[in-house]
């Protein structure tokens, strides 16, 4: 029986390196737009509404529509065990709609995820499933232009569709990150894709809040204009998706991995030997666990930001959006300015502090005056200058403490905690809100989140984890 041929090496120049790498950053410009429209601006504050306009028909029928959805919450205070929506018969505060979907999805992530990871790194098929999935969730993006009136269902079933694709081309394109640079490259690699994306985002809502603060004279409403914003971030993600699947490149897997993990079984049994496996790296388990624990706490404020301000401070969707947009532009410098930080006093280090700092923010958040919002701004501007530094070093971290050729399986498990709000911690805003129907609280329960990841980061011994995974440690890490 013949041998299979050893599969092509391939260019690793560092010209061939640097071609992928400004392929790789356009996705996270591509994608960025779906996080900073969609989810960070505009879903929330439109979601909530509609669940209301639903809750309303349901419950207050005698009352108008658009004076119902304006005095909701006191028609609901005043009327115990009224003004929920059913959500697979279950009773759903509206302004708890949002958290809950949201929890939804990333419980699915938690699911699903995995297994994408497993299929990525044992098919070779990485870019055409980083299309696959950027293309499904650009459309449902997109569908999310047909949510209107009492249609929250829809909303929510388009956005936990919208929001697995998101977090599962993601996971194909993070695991790309250890393949297109070498050690001493990935902080700065990484901190450059993130900032790349704050700027993709912000262009796209600065276009999106000049379209709807101009809607009246466009002859649009409020509504459709909201509409119309969310469907550009589809068309937005798919148009830009082009541009890394021209100029990344598959690597080869060995024959019989290709073949025989390529069902979709053979995924969870892969699956259950990295999990399994994690054992032999109790420090890249250790890491793994800090980094759900504080990216829990960041992606949960992110999220919730919108709706903070609505609900919390009676911020109009001007300063929202507005607030939202002068955070891309800010975080685009604040992604670089911890990647300086990073090689003079070492990436741990830096993203403890920025820990410290998220610990300050989310503390402010009790005493943030109603209807201030230069207060507001204030806030959001010093959540700009360590959010993409804390995500991208903590990354770039990851990537050096997981062994080759199982970038994506690992990435996996990393993602599940990513971009688009955690699990635990948005079903801490949900039961907070089912509670308490106050967001200050729920924004204040987060600095468990950052307390607990802070000591369990500074626990663990980096250079021995990248030792124990086989790489190569960096002059500072």
């Amino acid at each position: 029986m013949p041998v299979p041929a050893p599969p092509a090496a391939l260019d690793d120049s560092p010209g061939a390196r640097r071609r992928e790498q400004r392929g790789w950053y356009f996705y996270d410009w591509a994608n960025s737009a779906f996080y900073t429209t969609v989810i960070s601006v505009f879903l929330g504050p439109y979601l909530i509404p509609v669940a209301k306009t639903a809750a309303c028909a349901k419950d207050f029928a005698n009352v108008a529509s658009a004076t119902c959805v304006d005095t909701f919450d006191q028609l609901a205070a005043a009327n115990p065990g009224l003004g929920y929506v059913d959500v697979l018969g279950a009773d759903i505060r509206p302004a708890a709609y949002f958290g809950l979907i949201t929890t939804v999805a990333v419980f699915l992530q938690i699911l699903f995820l995995p297994i994408v990871g497993a299929l990525a790194d044992h098919t070779g098929r990485k870019r055409e499933m980083l299309g696959g999935f950027a293309y499904v969730g650009a459309l449902a993006t997109m569908g999310l232009f047909f949510v209107e009136g009492d249609r929250y269902l829809l909303g929510g079933v388009l956005f936990v569709l919208a929001n697995l694709a998101y977090g599962s081309s993601v996971v194909v394109y993070d695991s790309f990150l250890p393949q297109i640079s070498t050690s001493a490259e990935r902080d700065g690699v990484s901190s450059r894709g993130w900032a790349v994306g704050y700027l993709g985002g912000g262009l796209l809502l600065t276009l999106n809040l000049v379209l709807f603060l101009q809607h009246d004279s466009l002859g649009l409403t409020e509504g459709m204009a909201v509409r119309i914003c969310m469907m550009s971030a589809g068309l937005w993600w798919a148009t830009f998706t082009i541009i890394p699947l021209l100029r990344l490149r598959n690597r080869p897997v060995p024959a019989h991995e290709s073949t025989a993990l390529r069902s979709v079984g053979g995924s969870f049994r892969q699956l259950g030997r990295t999990l399994s496996e994690l054992r032999r790296y109790p420090l890249t388990l250790l890491f793994l666990v800090a980094y759900l624990v504080y990216n829990d706490g960041v992606q949960t404020v992110i999220g919730n930001s919108a709706a903070f301000a609505s609900e919390a401070l009676k911020l109009d969707q001007t300063v929202q959006i507005t607030a939202i947009l002068m955070v891309q532009f800010v975080a685009f410098f604040g992604a670089l300015l911890l990647g300086w930080l990073a090689r003079g006093f070492g990436t741990k280090r830096t993203v403890l502090a920025s820990l410290v700092v998220w610990t300050a923010i989310v503390s402010m958040a009790m005493f943030v005056a109603e209807g201030q919002a230069l207060q507001f701004y204030l806030m959001a501007f010093a959540i700009a200058i360590v959010l993409g530094g804390t995500q991208a070093l903590s990354r770039s971290l990851f990537s050096q403490v997981i062994p080759k050729g199982r970038e994506a399986e690992y990435f996996s498990l990393l993602q599940i905690s990513d971009k688009g709000s955690a699990f635990i911690g948005s079903l801490t805003i949900t039961i907070t809100l089912q509670f308490t129907n106050s967001y200050r609280t729920a924004i204040l329960s987060m600095i468990i989140f950052f307390v607990i990841g802070f000591v369990l980061l500074a626990m663990t011994n980096l250079p021995k984890a990248i030792r124990a995974a086989g790489n190569e440690v960096p002059e500072r890490v």
